[in-house]
């Protein structure tokens, strides 16, 4: 089987399974006529799908491939594989279905950590009450009115696409479209729809607060998901023919490299400083927030990240009761009880009951990377090496244990 077919079937299979699990293939702008042929077949059995994604991977060894895209292919071929099994009834680990997903082994993250975040929090928010009373004081005064939710997404979303042209360039016809919705069991969602637009959906349901609502529009449009697929679109498919890369499916490695970078899109773009640059922004909305507070709170609540995954871990692979679960969530993200019951409902989801991992260990991941550029190499070059390349965890994990790269040096 050659190269082109080899990916075209890859194409294939991740369609098919997303006829068998709705939201799995988050978009796909390769050859309509392939899709069409998709949508027209019998519905696939998942067993079948599991035994093609292991006919695929033995494929790709006598394929013409360069072994980036080898890789990649394999990554992806393996997390396909795994969810046909499960759509067929095979139970798998929890721990192991992360780990066929996204190439990462998790564990339980350490108490102390959290205790030292509790107590940098106790010094940032001193006064009277507990600590989450306190912190949920300062989020409430932080919180963004929902009829000027859209307004002020607009105007974040208008500055860091400046800061993301500058640094990283876009398509000149590029556009994202925000859209306010209720009743899911995310924050945000960008739906990349192809031809260099994305609809963003934001949740008002869960309240957004100034100091996170930068987070969420790089996350997830500068420099972040829809930037990623703006490049992708015109590098690796447009003028290199990495077909593969026309498609993005849930639950492959693609989304724990998508979800670390999007998650340092704000860093990457703005850096130290972003909660004055914040504040600048909402004093022109009339809207008034302590940037430098809130910077140095979300700087010490970000130790409290893998708290999630641990959640995660305790409902599937402990299989703790949901009560416990939820309680767990209050006491060390020192949340209230409605938002630890609605993280709850995303981590039960069967669709993205894996996913928190992609946020926990992406950022780790994708974070020692950037850190971990030689001399000469600014935080922009390395973050567009991310953007753009067809890279999985394993390869950034090698680069940075042993600082050999998988690209050609001009690109890393």
């Amino acid at each position: 089987m050659d190269a082109n077919q080899v990916v075209r079937e890859y194409q294939a299979l991740g369609l098919r399974l997303g006829r068998l699990s709705p939201g799995l293939v988050d978009s796909f702008t390769g050859d309509p006529a392939l899709r069409r042929q998709v949508d027209n077949e019998p519905t696939p059995h998942p067993t079948a799908l599991a035994a093609r994604a292991g006919l695929l991977r033995r494929e790709l060894v006598g394929a013409d491939l360069a072994e980036d895209r080898r890789r990649f292919l394999d990554a992806h071929l393996v997390a396909l594989e795994c969810t046909a099994r499960k759509l067929a009834g095979v139970r798998v680990g929890y721990v192991d279905e992360v780990a066929a997903y996204f190439q990462v082994r998790i564990r339980p993250g350490n108490p102390e950590t959290y205790r030292n975040a509790h107590a940098q929090l106790d010094d940032l928010l001193p006064g009277p009450g507990s600590l989450a009373f306190r912190l949920s004081e300062f989020r409430a005064l932080d919180e963004v009115p929902l009829k000027r939710l859209e307004g002020c997404v607009n105007a974040l979303s208008s500055a860091l696409r400046d800061r993301t042209r500058g640094l990283f360039g876009l398509p000149d016809e590029e556009v994202v479209e925000y859209r306010i919705v209720r009743d899911k069991p995310w924050s945000g969602f960008n739906y990349y729809v192809g031809g260099f637009r994305s609809v963003v959906a934001i949740n008002a349901d869960l309240g957004h607060r100034m100091s996170n609502l930068p987070h969420l529009v790089a996350h997830e449009s500068y420099p972040g998901h829809h930037t990623e697929h703006c490049r992708k679109d015109l590098g690796l498919v447009a003028r290199r023919g990495l077909a593969e890369q026309s498609i993005f499916l849930i639950n492959t490695p693609q989304c724990l490299m998508a979800e670390g970078m999007a998650d340092l899109g704000l860093h990457a773009v703005v850096g130290r400083g972003w909660g004055a640059w914040t504040e600048d922004i909402m004093r022109d909305l009339g809207l008034r927030m302590d940037g430098p507070l809130a910077e140095r709170v979300e700087l010490a609540t970000a130790g409290l990240a893998a708290v999630r995954q641990d959640a995660a871990l305790m409902l599937h692979d402990q299989r703790a009761d949901e009560a416990d679960v939820i309680a767990y969530l209050c006491r060390w993200l020192l949340v209230p009880e409605r938002r630890a019951r609605q993280m709850v409902r995303f981590l039960a989801d069967p669709l993205w009951r894996a996913y928190t991992t992609t946020y926990v260990e992406g950022v780790r991941l994708v974070r020692a990377f950037l850190d971990a550029r030689g001399p000469g190499v600014s935080l922009a070059d390395r973050y567009r090496t991310v953007l753009d390349e067809p890279l999985v965890p394993e390869m950034l994990r090698e680069e940075v244990e042993t600082g050999v790269s998988w690209l050609p040096r001009d690109s890393a």
